[in-house]
């Protein structure tokens, strides 16, 4: 039990490190080179590819119609509205406002946790997601002061917030099904339902995309990052997460996300080390410790839709 979650740690450090690289990423695309709808688009296209193909090479699963319709749900909480109003909110706002928001991500896995995995909400639990969210903020703030430009929404930041409620959301509704099914099994039809969705709605942006008539080396590579990382290697890794840790404990290393952020602009030369961003790491450092700490009622990792 303790080998599986020091793995499940680990695999969402690489989640973490993967989305914290995405998100200035992605904020240079829009929407010079492409638009959220069209990012959004592609983005669940490739996947549906790639997924499918992988299946071909794995151990084949039936998947009953009860278990169709919780796929068929978390298509739209974990991949339609969960990217589409984070990449549509993060064209709204800056960078700095929507990674303040997703810190609000513990939150809200929490609570739905409680209400339908009844899991029980300890002072541990609340401390660290309270002492985890306040290096975050401290970070992004501090970052904030520093920039001579800011462009903040308020609709682009709801869209973000709401991002963030749905996707924690999705962790507590799916996490049943990780131990039922293969990682590449849920994602397979995830995606499907989700571009059976989205394409009707969406085709027309992929078509007029600029980086397509005007094609740019450091564009297209950004695009194949987010494609490759934040999208197919990222949702392979998010059910194995969930097999091994709670959905608040897998929720809080949003809060890492800014730290991520921030430690690759320093290392590009775009900002430089102090004592804040040290000081940040530390509370981002505990608030997971104090989380991962708490205690959890056995049942709840069993409990089926």
């Amino acid at each position: 039990m303790a080998k599986d979650r020091r793995a499940g740690h680990l695999i969402m450090f690489a989640i973490t490190l993967i989305f914290g690289i995405n998100i200035p990423l992605s904020k240079s695309l829009l929407p010079v080179w492409i638009s959220p709808e069209a990012l959004t688009l592609i983005r669940i296209l490739f996947a549906t590819a790639i997924f499918w193909i992988a299946s071909l090479f794995a151990p084949r699963e039936k998947v009953p119609w009860k278990d169709h319709r919780f796929l068929f749900i978390g298509s739209f909480c974990g991949v339609i509205f969960n990217q589409g109003l984070f990449i549509t909110g993060l064209n709204m706002t800056s960078p700095i406002d929507a990674s303040i928001i997703i810190t609000s991500g513990p939150l809200f896995a929490m609570i739905f946790a409680a209400i339908m995995l009844k899991e029980p909400i300890s002072f541990l639990k609340v401390a660290g997601i309270l002492v985890g969210a306040s290096g975050a903020i401290l970070l992004v703030y501090s970052g904030y002061h520093s920039s001579s430009t800011h462009s903040s929404s308020l609709i682009g930041n709801l869209m973000v917030m709401g991002s963030s409620a749905i996707y924690a959301f999705y962790l507590v509704f799916t996490k049943p099904l990780t131990s039922r099914y293969s990682a590449i099994t849920i994602m397979k039809w995830l995606f499907l339902y989700s571009t059976i969705f989205v394409t009707p709605f969406f085709y027309r942006e992929i078509l007029a995309m600029p980086v397509f008539l005007h094609p740019e080396k450091i564009a297209v590579l950004q695009i194949l990052y987010v494609l490759i990382f934040a999208t197919f290697i990222a949702y392979l890794l998010i059910p194995l997460a969930q097999q091994r840790l709670r959905p608040t404990t897998i929720s809080i290393y949003n809060n890492f996300q800014p730290l991520v952020a921030s430690f690759v602009a320093v290392a590009v030369g775009m900002d430089h080390f102090s004592v804040i961003k040290v000081f940040s790491a530390i509370l981002i450092f505990s608030g997971v410790y104090l989380v991962t700490r708490s205690k959890a009622k056995p049942e709840a990792e069993n409990v089926k839709p």
